[in-house]
C-alpha cells in the first residue's frame, strides 16, 4: 500500500512535468525559429528531452511497482534505477546534440533577431523551469525517487541555461555580437556533466551501493536497547529498489537464555524493525559466555591484542567452548588493509602462546555498516 501511494504520487508529479515541459518547448521553439537563435532552439530540445524523461519515470515506476513473483522474489524495484540510467542517456544525447549544433554555429555565425516579446518569453520560461525543477527535485527526495530527483536537478540546470540564453540575447541586441555558438558549447558541457553525474549515481544503485551509514548506526543502536542484547554486529542491508531493503544482523545474547526466550526476542526485533524502518531483517545470534574467570580473562587479552593493531576495526562474537577446547570470534579489518590473513594469523599466534590448549577459529568480516 505504501509503495502504491508513493508510485501514484511520482506518476502525478511526472505528468505535471510532462505538461509543463511541452508548453515550454513550444514557446522556446517558436522564439528560436523567429529569432534564429540556436541556443534557444537547443533549450527547447532540452525541454522535450525532459518531457521524455518524465514519461520514462512513469513507465519505470509502474513496472517497479509490480508484485514479486517466482522469477523475481524480491520484486521489481531495481527498475527505478534502470529508468534513471535511461534518463541519464537521454540527457547525454541532448548534450552531444547541443555540442554539435553549437560548433556549427561557431563555424558559420549568424546574428539572431530578438524582440522584446521573445526576451520576456525566455525570462518567464526560465522562472517557470526553475520553480518546476525545485518542485520535482523536492518531491524526488521526499518519495526517494532517483528518477524524479534526476529530472528535477536537470530542470534547475535548464533554468540557469535559459538565463544564460537571455544574457546572450541582450548582448546580441545591444552590441550586434553573436555569442550563440559559444554559449551553446557552455550549455552542452553543463548538460553532459549533469548526465554523467546522474548516470554514475544510478549505476551505483544498480551495482549495490552501501546503505546510508546513519541508518545502519541508528538501527544498531536501536537493537542494543533491547533487554539482554549485549551488542549488534554484522549488519548487512541490501536495497532492491529505493523502497525495499532486506538484511541480516547478529545480536549478542547471554548463553543461558532458553530457545523460547531467544525465539520471542528475535521475533519482536524482526517485527519492530519492519514497522519502524521498513526493513525485512533476519536476526542471527552470538552467544556470550556468562561465566567469569578464564573466559573473561581470554576475552580481555584478545581485546587488548586487537586494540594494538590499528587495522582491526572491531572484534566481536567471542565465545569459548570448554568441551571442544575451542574459541571463536569475528574480526572486522579495514577494507584498505592488504594484510588481512597475516593480521588474523598473528593474532591467533599471540593467543596460542597464552592458551596453547585451545584452538582458535576466526572469521574475517567486512565493514558494511559503519
Amino acid at each position: 500500500m505504501i509503495f502504491m501511494e508513493r508510485g501514484k504520487k511520482i506518476i502525478q508529479i511526472s505528468i505535471i512535468g510532462i505538461a509543463a515541459n511541452l508548453v515550454l518547448a513550444a514557446f522556446k521553439a517558436s522564439v528560436g525559429a523567429v529569432t534564429g537563435s540556436v541556443a534557444v532552439i537547443m533549450d527547447a530540445v532540452n525541454n522535450l528531452s525532459d518531457a521524455l524523461s518524465s514519461v520514462i519515470t512513469i513507465v519505470g515506476t509502474k513496472l517497479a511497482g509490480k508484485a514479486p513473483d517466482k522469477k523475481h522474489p524480491y520484486g521489481y524495484g531495481q527498475i527505478e534505477y534502470i529508468s534513471s540510467v535511461t534518463i541519464a542517456g537521454i540527457i547525454l544525447i541532448a548534450g552531444l546534440t547541443s555540442l554539435r549544433e553549437s560548433f556549427i554555429k561557431i563555424l558559420s555565425p549568424e546574428a539572431a533577431r530578438y524582440t522584446v516579446l521573445s526576451l520576456v518569453i525566455i525570462a518567464v520560461a526560465a522562472a517557470v523551469k526553475f520553480l518546476l525543477g525545485r518542485y520535482i527535485k523536492s518531491a524526488g527526495k521526499k518519495y526517494n525517487s532517483e528518477s524524479l530527483t534526476a529530472s528535477g536537478t536537470d530542470a534547475v540546470f535548464d533554468s540557469v541555461i535559459s538565463l544564460s540564453t537571455l544574457a546572450a540575447a541582450v548582448v546580441s541586441m545591444l552590441w550586434r555580437i553573436s555569442i550563440e555558438g559559444y554559449l551553446g558549447v557552455v550549455i552542452a558541457v553543463i548538460i553532459l556533466k549533469s548526465g554523467v553525474e546522474i548516470l554514475m549515481d544510478s549505476l551505483s544503485g544498480l551495482i549495490g551501493a552501501r546503505v546510508d551509514s546513519e541508518l545502519s548506526l541508528n538501527l544498531k543502536k536501536h537493537l542494543c536497547e533491547y533487554p539482554k542484547v549485549l551488542g549488534a554486529y554484522d549488519l548487512t542491508l541490501h536495497r532492491y529498489g529505493p523502497e525495499k531493503i532486506i538484511g541480516s544482523v547478529h545480536v549478542e545474547l547471554p548463553d543461558d537464555m532458553t530457545a523460547r526466550e531467544i525465539h520471542g526476542l528475535t521475533r519482536s526485533i524482526t517485527e519492530d524493525v519492519y514497522l519502524n524502518y521498513g526493513i525485512v531483517l533476519t536476526v542471527g545470534i552470538y552467544a556470550s559466555n556468562t561465566a567469569d574467570g578464564l573466559f573473561a580473562e581470554m576475552k580481555s587479552k584478545l581485546s587488548e591484542f586487537a586494540a594494538a593493531r590499528p587495522e582491526i576495526l572491531q572484534m566481536h562474537g567471542f565465545y569459548a567452548d570448554t568441551e571442544k577446547m575451542l574459541v571463536s570470534f569475528d574480526l572486522i579489518i579495514d577494507f584498505k588493509s592488504e594484510r588481512k590473513a597475516e593480521i588474523r594469523d598473528s593474532l591467533i599466534g599471540q593467543m596460542k602462546q597464552l592458551y596453547p590448549e585451545y584452538n582458535f577459529v576466526v572469521i574475517l568480516d567486512s565493514d558494511f555498516s559503519d
